[in-house]
């Protein structure tokens, strides 16, 4: 296989879709290149970069299945006894991994927050923006875990800026990890565009369940009967497309990602989950935002915290949402962080091995 054409296995993480929906413009430059990405995930995550990308290759991946409680209480409790799963998952990726690249030819590996998904006999980069990994008394534990696993990738690649002005803070920004870090600055699949104004909210619903339904319970009954032109995206990806109108509300399961970024692009205000590709999307396209964490996730609250303390972000806790509290949106938005990046330089790994 020629150099121009070696392939590179992409694997983003099945939780919520932000792992993939963030992979995209990393995959869409790796073809402008000249390499042939393979793609590996599972459900939802693959569902929707064989959507975007119907000419690939793709693989399932065992699944992490990660079950959330329906209250924060137990968000923890619940995430431990499951740690047996996800590491016999850890095992069952490698193992599948280690095939397709004997099947394949691959000449590299881009995990997004797949533990499993590397090999030392090609060079391996994982994908994540918290190397601290937040999880309330048990940060410390948590975060030495997680360190232990992306030592043995040969980089790391952190979606955000290296300087102070910086979306991740104190989860990707410290001295003596251990952890050979590359900041690949902010980046999106989307593109700011100026075009008139269509809807005056659209809410994006996102992340697993219980807590992605709950929230888009409480948006209904919140916004229903309201004087104002809404787009409700579900976020769950289906074999078919469906959009219905009811009264004042468009209601999508999903969008392409070109639909959602002319929908996005064409609305006045977003309330969505601070999840960070979300959090870097809005960025580049420098929208007025409403965040309300997933409880009982500690990232989203400690990012909404961080953004709402600088004023960039206004926002509450899931249970607290009411409809005036949008008014303390006002002219805010995260449009300092738009930075960009310049992924051909970070793919000279691939080039030199």
């Amino acid at each position: 296989m020629s150099m121009a054409k070696r392939r590179i296995l992409v694997a983003p993480l099945n939780w919520g879709l932000g792992h993939a929906t963030r992979c995209i413009p990393i995959i869409n430059e790796l073809i402008d290149d000249g390499f042939e990405p393979i793609i590996a995930s599972d459900g939802g995550a693959l569902n929707l970069l064989k959507k975007e990308f119907p000419a690939l290759k793709f693989h399932e991946l065992p699944a992490y299945n990660i079950k959330y409680a329906s209250s924060a209480f137990f968000f923890r409790i619940k995430l431990l006894f499951q740690t047996p799963h996800i590491l016999r998952t850890i095992s069952a990726e490698k193992k599948e991994t280690a095939q397709i690249i004997k099947d394949h030819n691959i000449g590299g590996i881009i995990s997004d927050s797949r533990w499993g998904v590397r090999n030392g006999k090609v060079p391996s980069v994982f994908i994540n923006h918290q190397i601290k990994v937040l999880s309330g008394f048990t940060t410390g534990i948590s975060s030495m875990i997680h360190k232990k696993y992306i030592r043995k990738f040969d980089e790391c690649w952190v979606p955000d800026n290296a300087g102070n002005l910086n979306l991740s803070g104190m989860m990707s920004h410290f001295r003596n990890t251990g952890i050979n870090l590359k900041y690949l600055g902010i980046f999106s699949r989307f593109e700011k565009q100026e075009i008139p104004v269509k809807y005056d909210i659209a809410v994006i619903l996102s992340g697993p369940e219980p807590q992605r339904s709950i929230l888009e319970n409480i948006m209904n009954e919140e916004l229903k009967n309201r004087d104002l032109k809404i787009l409700s995206v579900r976020g769950v990806v289906e074999n078919e497309q469906k959009c219905v109108e009811d009264k004042n509300t468009t209601n999508c399961n999903f969008l392409t990602s070109n639909q959602l970024e002319q929908a996005l692009n064409q609305s006045a205000l977003i309330i969505c989950r601070p999840g960070y590709t979300s959090l870097m999307d809005l960025a580049v396209l420098q929208k007025k935002v409403f965040l309300i964490p997933t409880p009982g996730q500690f990232e989203q609250e400690y990012l909404f915290k961080k953004l709402q303390a600088e004023g960039l972000v206004a926002g509450c806790r899931q249970k607290d949402f009411r409809y005036y509290l949008l008014k303390e949106v006002k002219g805010k938005n995260l449009g300092i962080f738009n930075s960009g990046t310049r992924f051909d330089r970070i793919f000279s790994l691939f080039k030199s091995k």
